[in-house]
């Protein structure tokens, strides 16, 4: 018995030594247990607050890996960074109208996304957050284009271009799309549009991407022709204002992106 051990036992008047009853051992048993379950629980609090970037990082790095199987990390890595400064165009607006959102995930071949925690409350402040992605979007990039303009790397203009295509695309009035969301403040019935353009490309092009989107955007369609209550119908009330304003930023941010494809369109003789 080492000297710790002695002088934690206890004696009775005549100097002869307890045993410790079981409830005083069961204590010395959990005692250590109880220390490290605080370690750890506080340890699981961080981690708590670290999920957020653990999502995102861990989304983007398996985003990075599978497109680099088809066009190199480089381009892999910029292309991801793009979407990410496009959801991030979406996290923004959310955060500035005041609604909770949650931490961007990313999905191979399928872009990215950002769960809203609350829903919007009417279709202008869903039309403020759809076009938020967009229009930061739009800004990286015109900033790869500054950057191949600096340097003469052609990839910089490839990713500008694929930025500029990716935002307008998004901006097509159907379904879960951005365009489909800013078009809340406009007219609903523009889904009708947007859903027509997109079996026009289906059958010109077919992907199976626009095919979930197209089966996704069913629920919108339904939801023109079916009875509204009247807090459906107050969702959509918005002033003339804001509709004008929604426009012109929509519409006006189509024009700009379809000149930026034209101005960063690579010829195929630049290949070769």
């Amino acid at each position: 018995m080492d000297e710790h051990e002695n002088s934690q036992r206890q004696y009775d008047p005549y100097g002869r030594p307890v045993e410790p009853t079981i409830w005083q051992k069961i204590k010395k048993f959990l005692g250590p247990i109880g220390v490290g379950l605080v370690i750890f629980f506080k340890f699981l609090a961080k981690l708590k607050f670290l999920l957020p970037v653990l999502k995102t990082g861990g989304t983007m790095i398996l985003s990075i890996g599978a497109y680099a199987m088809f066009w190199g990390w480089q381009f892999a890595v910029g292309f991801v960074l793009l979407i990410f400064v496009h959801e991030c165009g979406h996290l923004i607006a959310a955060k500035r109208i005041g609604l909770k959102v949650g931490a961007p995930v990313f999905i191979p071949f399928m872009g990215a996304l950002i769960a809203l925690k609350e829903a919007p409350r009417n279709a202008w402040i869903e039309a403020q957050v759809g076009i938020g992605g967009p229009i930061l979007g739009t800004v990286g990039a015109a900033l790869c284009e500054l950057i191949y303009l600096a340097t003469g790397n052609l990839m910089f203009r490839a990713l500008a271009y694929t930025g500029f295509f990716l935002n307008l695309f998004n901006l097509a009035p159907v379904g879960f799309l951005d365009g489909g969301r800013i078009v809340t403040a406009l007219s609903p019935w523009l889904w009708l549009v947007g859903f027509a353009i997109m079996v026009a490309l289906t059958i010109m092009h077919f992907n199976f991407l626009l095919v979930v989107i197209l089966i996704f955007s069913l629920p919108r369609l339904y939801f023109l022709f079916r009875r509204k209550s009247e807090a459906e119908l107050r969702y959509f009330e918005v002033t003339s204002t804001q509709r004008w304003i929604m426009a012109v930023m929509y519409f006006g941010l189509i024009a700009l992106l379809v000149i930026g494809m034209e101005t960063t369109l690579i010829p195929r003789a630049a290949f070769q």
